[in-house]
């Protein structure tokens, strides 16, 4: 054996071993499937191994090649398959891998796959043949197929793994099974992570950049997320990756479980200080004892602690109580569903886990339900309903993919019909351990409420009702986000995975599936129907949803609420309910009752400890006949009650912090009590058509923050004290009859916000009153009347002037005081130009001056500028010098016909990401040239110009739409990305594109088509020709040296691509014959003609142009491997929000 060793220098230098293992197996059988994802299990488990011809370094003999590389691997797997016996290449590596076992004493472990080892001992049936054609072909050289014989009996009596008889022939607990048992084999310490790594690089790369490996110190770090999510892989992956950097490292599972059981403490001490001291014999007497222990073990070591599933600060207290504990250096990460813990502990990182996106959750459904990274024609759609109901979580992805591999169409439709009522036992039980966990049953309650009744609900509005209901709800949501139950999304809402949902629901059905009287909570329609069509309510009920079509005609009787005495949350959206009110509960909380179809509340409703009405879309007049004092009441929603001609008597209402009219039409006046409203912070009155005037006290509403007066098309004043409503925040009156802004608006110190869009003045024969200092200039007599000073607004951000016919001389000159604002909109008005205090407003960010087409030159610009916006603006001449603006993102000139220049520009081209120049004829041919030459910055948006053709550093052309060619051969640098541009004209004339613009390489080498969308947005259409140029990055599209692609842009049905041309981008100079080198902005990056096909990174747009309407609201490319023939698969981020406006 010594001998042996001594022979092969490259073992010597390696110490005696090259690799951990050597995998044999019959390319065609296994390849693809279950060898590759036992190789990258392997590898995955930080073992060196050794398959097949990606290990052999290019000019060696390929035969001595392999000789060497079994007999540099301490194990060698034989992956026996139906047809290994056809291949003499396995035939020989089997050969020599036995003489390796003799000689060298090589562990050699056979895997029986899809073939029975008698089949492979006594070479029966297919290997019967296979043996045939070989003594056929070797009839000269019979003893070479003895041998083959001889070694094929030899492994098969082995001990080895049969998958028919292992894991009831499961492949990810089979190739568990076998790392596991390598890794033993080998004494390593490398953890089997999973069988399908689906996403876990990226994750591991996040959590490794919060624990600045290589910095001294010692560093905590958590991993949070629900339960199924992935923490524990992406900690084992993590724990993999990082061991070999420390001197002592440990990963302790199940913490939670572990410390729950008798001495469960001091068993995970000892369990620590055995992995990380190499001790078996460590008893501890008590948990004191073992902290000591600990403490004197490990102060002096650099660490690598894995914690897992931690849900108590005690378990930290045992194990890893303070940094000081470990030595200099050392990383001590935790996996867990609580924040808390980790604020607790104030780690130095907290990792949230989110789910899996599109893509990924349906390549890791599709390895466990057809094990491929794609799911087969026939099941494409299912296997995307699938992924859609299982929300991103990988639990869920592999539970149900598990479930349904083998299965016919139909019973995956069974499934997926079941699973909307009846969720999915394994995945239920994960993750109600959060549920369980919570110690406090009012935590419990208010997450039942939320998983039936608010998702999508504003969070204060929710905490408002629950409040109500003695939750309280602050803390006790708090708890819930912290468990990870709860997320906020957009607009402060609170949401819910839908898997957490239908666990809430299901808790609340478990006791008694087939009595929903019974239920605390009824949700289900045909349970609702059902219980109140039979009147078989009971005091079990506390809450209530039954939201019908809106023009439903069904009715149901009031008397089947009369025995729901503890009901507190009551939904009856479009419900027309007959008989007395007396029967509904007087303990209700929450009235949602849109379409409410009476005309008034009637008396003999209980209304006293109501905290939220919400009666949208009702046929109320008025809101009572005989007032009452409803002093819970804090939230009253009448939007879109069409009807409705007066407000209630406010001083009933003391309480009340929200008032929403939006679209009451016939509102002719509010009450004029609502100036007694204290605690009144927002009202909404939007497109209250008939609303004339404000009533006097209006302006005594001190706590009011939010004012919403747009679309009142006959309201013309608002109060002269407007200066009086200290707390205002946000004030929008677009679309009024308003003609001038009380001078007393420079009081308001935390105004944040003002919108006067379409608000055109006074008529043109009337004057302010001299106590005001206003501009009246005759030429414009319709330009709304701005104060003369705007000094005072020190708190204002945004301010919106679209559309009011503002002229030089109604604009404030002194509008830069506004030191805080961010948003300038001076849209569609008629000045010549802008005053030039302009340039002081130190932090704006955006200027849109679209569409004023009088506007003949742009001052400085302030240093800060992340966007301009001047289309249409066609006397516009003279552009401000941009070399200052340092932070310009996006810059839309479009249809600025006289423009001829833009100085300072080429200054910005490495960071300015979208250029509209549409429609500017008058810019020259240098100009463009050296703009679309220098400008570089990769990812969403691009360069748009008039142009007839593709420059001439573009290699690759074609006319058309599409380009095909083959990337040239590189190996000494990387494909960073690459350019593409077209020539495009449209039947439309200066109007902004609605289609989606998208990007397809078919990578016919690989047989995968990755589609990006949108590439750009606002693409102003032109019948003139137009180039558009953008740099799309190599990150995900990962085309290789040598690939044969296809690159194919869509504008949409609107645009017409006439001609493409591509250019390479390289991480540095190449060959010259692989490139043609332009004047670029970057002297790193060579600009080369190939064919480079892959996702571009969709980094979000920032030249999306903003609307005027800012109400109040309540209530990513696609990679997958091909088939034969090429499918084709479009992706997009075309996720439309319904925004409902109050």
């Amino acid at each position: 054996m010594e001998a042996a060793m001594a022979d092969d220098p490259l073992r010597a230098q390696h110490g005696g071993w090259i690799y951990d293992v050597f995998l044999s197996f019959r390319g065609e059988d296994t390849r693809k499937n279950f060898t590759d994802h036992l190789y990258y299990a392997l590898i995955d488990a930080g073992l060196n191994v050794f398959r097949d011809d990606p290990e052999l370094q290019q000019g060696e003999d390929i035969t001595s090649e392999l000789e060497r590389a079994i007999q540099g691997s301490k194990v060698a797997v034989i992956v026996f398959s139906q047809n290994y016996a056809d291949s003499r290449w396995c035939l020989e590596e089997l050969v020599k891998i036995m003489e390796c076992r003799r000689t060298l004493r090589q562990l050699v472990l056979p895997i029986f796959y899809d073939v029975d080892p008698s089949t492979v001992r006594k070479q029966t049936g297919g290997f019967e043949e296979a043996f045939l054609r070989h003594e056929q072909r070797f009839f000269t050289d019979i003893d070479r197929v003895l041998r083959w014989r001889m070694a094929l009996s030899e492994a098969a009596n082995l001990s080895g793994w049969d998958l028919r008889n292992i894991a009831d022939g499961h492949e990810a607990k089979f190739v568990r099974l076998i790392v596991e048992k390598i890794s033993r084999e080998l004494n390593s310490t490398y953890l089997f992570i999973a069988l399908y790594p689906v996403g876990i690089e990226s994750r591991v790369k996040v959590v490794a950049s919060h624990l600045d490996i290589g910095s001294n110190g010692v560093r905590f770090v958590g991993i949070l997320g629900m339960g199924g999510m992935g923490k524990t892989t992406i900690a084992k992956a993590l724990y993999n990756q990082l061991y070999h950097n420390f001197e002592a490292k440990c990963f302790l599972a199940n913490i939670k479980d572990i410390s729950k059981q008798p001495s469960g403490q001091i068993r995970l001490q000892e369990q620590l200080l055995s992995s990380l001291t190499k001790s078996t014999k460590i008893k501890l007497e008590n948990v004191d004892r073992g902290i000591v222990v600990l403490q004197e073990r490990l102060r002096r070591k650099k660490v690598l602690l894995i914690l897992d599933d931690v849900d108590e600060i005690g378990q930290l207290n045992a194990i890893a109580r303070s940094r000081e504990w470990f030595g200099s250096g050392s990383r001590i990460v935790l996996t867990t569903r609580d924040q808390h813990l980790l604020n607790q502990l104030e780690v130095d990182g907290i990792c949230s886990v989110d789910e899996m996106d599109d893509t990924e959750a349906l390549e890791l459904f599709s390895w466990h339900a057809f094990r491929n990274s794609y799911p087969s024609e026939t099941f494409h759609e299912l296997s995307k309903r699938v992924v859609n109901y299982s929300g991103g979580l990988p639990l869920a992805l592999e539970v149900l993919g598990s479930f349904l591999f083998g299965r016919s169409r139909a019973e995956w439709e069974d499934t997926l019909n079941k699973l909307k009522t009846i969720p999915d036992d394994q995945i239920q039980r994960k993750l109600r351990i959060s549920f369980d966990g919570l110690n406090d049953h009012t935590y419990k309650d208010i997450f039942l409420d939320v998983s039936c009744f608010f998702i999508g609900v504003d969070k204060n509005y929710v905490e408002q009702v629950l409040d109500g209901c003695g939750f309280f709800p602050k803390i006790g949501i708090s708890v819930l986000l912290q468990r990870c139950l709860l997320t906020i999304g957009d607009k402060n809402k609170l949401m819910m995975h839908d898997l957490l949902r239908d666990m809430g629901r299901e808790i609340v059905r478990e006791k008694f599936p087939k009595e929903p009287e019974r239920h605390s909570r009824l949700v289900l329609h045909e349970e609702v129907i059902s219980v109140l069509s039979r009147h078989k309510g009971t005091y079990a009920i506390e809450g209530l949803s039954l939201k019908l079509p809106r023009f439903s005609k069904e009715k149901l009787s009031s008397k089947a609420f009369n025995e729901m005495q503890n009901l507190r949350l009551l939904q009856l959206n479009f419900v027309t309910l007959t008989g007395d009110f007396k029967h509904i509960s007087q303990e209700i909380r929450w009235l949602c009752w849109h379409g409410f179809p009476l005309k008034f509340l009637p008396k003999d409703f209980h209304m006293e400890k109501l905290v939220a009405v919400d009666l949208r879309h009702s046929q109320i007049r008025f809101f009572w006949k005989e007032s009452k004092f409803l002093k819970n009441l804090k939230f009253l929603n009448l939007s879109h009650s069409h009807y409705l001609t007066y407000t209630p008597d406010f001083s009933k209402l003391p309480n009340l912090e929200t008032l929403k009219l939006k679209d009451c039409k016939s509102l002719v006046e509010l009450h004029p009590t609502i100036g007694e409203l204290k605690r009144l912070i927002l009202i909404n009155l939007k497109d209250c058509k008939c609303l004339k005037s404000l009533p006097k006290g209006f302006s005594m509403l001190k706590s009011l923050e939010t004012l919403f007066l747009s679309g009142c098309s006959k309201l013309s004043t608002l109060p002269e004290d407007l200066g009086e409503m200290v707390s205002l925040i946000t004030l929008t009156a677009d679309d009024t009859a308003i003609q001038r802004i009380p001078s007393t608006i420079v009081k308001l110190k935390n105004l944040k916000y003002l919108s006067l869009c379409g608000c055109k003045g006074p008529p043109s024969k009337s004057f302010p009153s001299a106590f005001w200092s206003w501009i009246l200039p005759t030429k414009y007599p319709n330009s709304i009347l701005l104060p003369s000073s705007l000094q005072g607004l020190n708190a204002l951000r945004t301010l919106r002037l679209n559309n009011c016919n503002l002229s030089n001389n109604t604009i404030p000159k002194d509008i830069g005081s506004l030191i805080s604002l961010r948003e300038l909109d001076l849209r569609d008005n008629s000045f010549h130009s802008l005053p030039s205090s302009i340039s002081g407003l130190m932090k704006l960010e955006t200027l849109m001056l679209d569409h004023c087409t009088e506007l003949q030159c742009i001052p400085d610009l302030p240093p800060h500028l992340n966007a301009l916006y001047a289309s249409n603006c066609i006397s516009l001449e003279r552009a401000p010098y941009l070399s200052n603006v340092k932070r310009m993102v996006t810059l839309s000139v479009s249809n600025c016909p006289k423009l001829m220049d833009i100085p300072g520009l080429e200054m910005l081209l490495d960071t300015i990401r979208v250029i509209h120049m549409e429609g500017c004829s008058n810019i020259s041919n240098s100009f463009k040239e050296n703009i679309l030459l220098g400008w570089t910055v990769s990812g969403f948006g691009g360069v748009c110009v008039p142009g007839k053709e593709i420059p001439d550093w573009f290699a690759y052309k074609d006319e058309g739409h599409s380009v095909f060619f083959d990337l040239p051969q590189f190996t000494d640098c990387n494909l960073e990305g690459f350019i593409v541009c077209i020539v495009y004209s449209s039947c439309f004339d200066n109007a902004v594109s609605s289609d989606l613009s998208s990007l397809s390489v078919i990578n016919y080498t690989k047989g995968v088509i990755t589609t990006n969308k949108p590439l750009t947005n606002d693409v102003v259409m032109s019948t003139e020709d137009h180039l558009w140029q953008g740099h799309l990055s190599n990150k995900t599209f990962k085309m290789e040296s040598s690939d044969e692609v296809e690159i194919i842009v869509d504008f949409g049905a609107e645009i017409t691509v006439k001609k493409i041309g591509i250019s390479l981008v390289f991480d540095k100079y190449v060959e010259r014959k692989m490139l043609e080198f332009g004047s670029t902005s970057n002297d790193d990056v060579a600009i080369v003609n190939n064919r480079d096909g892959d996702v571009i990174e969709n980094e979000g747009g920032v030249g999306s142009k903003r609307g005027c309407d800012h109400d109040d609201d309540e209530g990513p490319s696609d990679s997958y491997q091909l088939p034969k023939r090429l499918k084709y698969e479009n992706n997009s981020d075309e996720d439309q929000r319904e925004k409902e406006r109050l």
